[in-house]
């Protein structure tokens, strides 16, 4: 099975180093950034690497057409784009880029090419999914869906660091939150709601509205469905200063004769403050809860994980859980258990008996 990675990041380099543990993986990678690529080639002289621009959608229509199958890595602002590259080759996807497009918008287009594409491919939305999917086939009736997910440091600059793409984390705090209250969709604006909430082995944390629900508040037939991201408390507040001050816009602005976006003032101020360095320590949390019935009787099914960073791999925590979910969902491609054409979210994948 020969299959590329799009990206080399956070999580597309970790992707790309666990598929290739596999004989029967070749394992190309794909960046423009030298230094995220000779990283992957220290590591695994074996994977091959490719220096090319991503943002190109024709450029990788052309550059994935002699791959079998591809892992979509890329920066959320490419993830549409890019997936529609793809599918537009006729190439079977595993996709984890947290785009604001509605995937299924791309599910004739997949169709008509004979594509299976599974989307939102990480931990949540991703294994969360799956999770939710195999509960929503064992029970007549699902209640609720309540998500609580978050990548945190085990240090606490700004109550955080990024475990992958900043500015796909930044989205979290300026895309309204999209969720299910009493049978309707309804949007709310990031960061809102905040809540205290306890975990083992963590401690406090504080949870707040983000657009993490994405296909369950299609897929799942629930009057009621939410996901809430987790910080370190105080962490809501420092977010909500930067972004009501405008310090995320993205309308230009006049200063010293030339036009700068706010946003990428910030980014180039945080980024260097959130950046994981090798070594950091960060850890992942993830409760799912789903209430319904079965044949009458009332039914919860609670999943919690914890998850800290390898030490001896040196793989980060938010790394492992979005993207050995991806690779797992790869190899289930790779061995033919999948064959569904489409769009296929992670909660598909729950309910499918292979």
């Amino acid at each position: 099975m020969n299959v590329v990675v799009l990206g080399a990041g956070l999580v597309g380099g970790p992707m790309a180093l666990d598929l290739a543990q596999d004989d029967d993986m070749l394992v190309t990678v794909v960046d423009k950034r030298p230094e995220a690529l000779e990283k992957i080639e220290s590591c695994n002289p074996q994977i091959a690497i490719v220096k090319a621009d991503l943002s190109s959608p024709q450029a990788v229509t052309v550059l994935v057409s002699d791959f079998d199958l591809v892992l979509s890595a890329v920066p959320g602002h490419m993830g549409f784009e890019t997936l529609k590259a793809v599918i537009a080759a006729g190439k079977t996807v595993v996709d984890i880029a947290f785009f604001p497009e509605n995937p299924f918008d791309l599910d004739d287009l997949a169709r008509d090419n004979g594509v299976v594409a599974v989307v939102d491919c990480g931990v949540a939305p991703g294994m969360s999914n799956v999770l939710i999917g195999h509960v929503d086939q064992i029970l007549d009736r699902v209640h609720s869906v309540l998500i609580y997910v978050g990548g945190l440091p085990e240090e606490w600059p700004y109550e955080y660091k990024a475990g992958f793409s900043p500015i796909d984390v930044i989205e979290e705090y300026t895309r309204p939150a999209r969720y299910v209250e009493n049978g309707q969709l309804a949007v709310r604006p990031a960061l809102s709601d905040p809540e205290y909430i306890e975990f083992p082995r963590v401690g406090t944390l504080e949870a707040f509205n983000t657009d993490g629900l994405r296909t369950l508040a299609r897929t799942i037939d629930a009057p009621n469905l939410k996901e809430k991201t987790l910080r370190y408390p105080g962490h809501i507040e420092k977010m909500l200063v930067l972004r009501e001050t405008g310090f995320f816009g993205t309308e230009p602005l006049e200063i010293g004769g030339n036009r700068i976006r706010p946003i990428d003032v910030t980014t180039k101020l945080l980024f260097p403050k959130w950046k994981l360095g090798p070594g950091d320590v960060d850890i992942t949390v993830l409760r799912v809860i789903v209430q319904g019935e079965a044949a009458g009787t009332p039914k919860r099914y609670t999943y919690e994980l914890f998850d800290r960073y390898d030490e001896h791999t040196g793989v980060h925590s938010m790394a492992r859980t979005t993207g050995y979910t991806a690779t797992v969902a790869v190899r289930l491609l790779a061995a033919g258990l999948y064959t569904t054409p489409g769009i296929t979210p992670p909660e598909f994948l729950g309910r499918y008996d292979a």
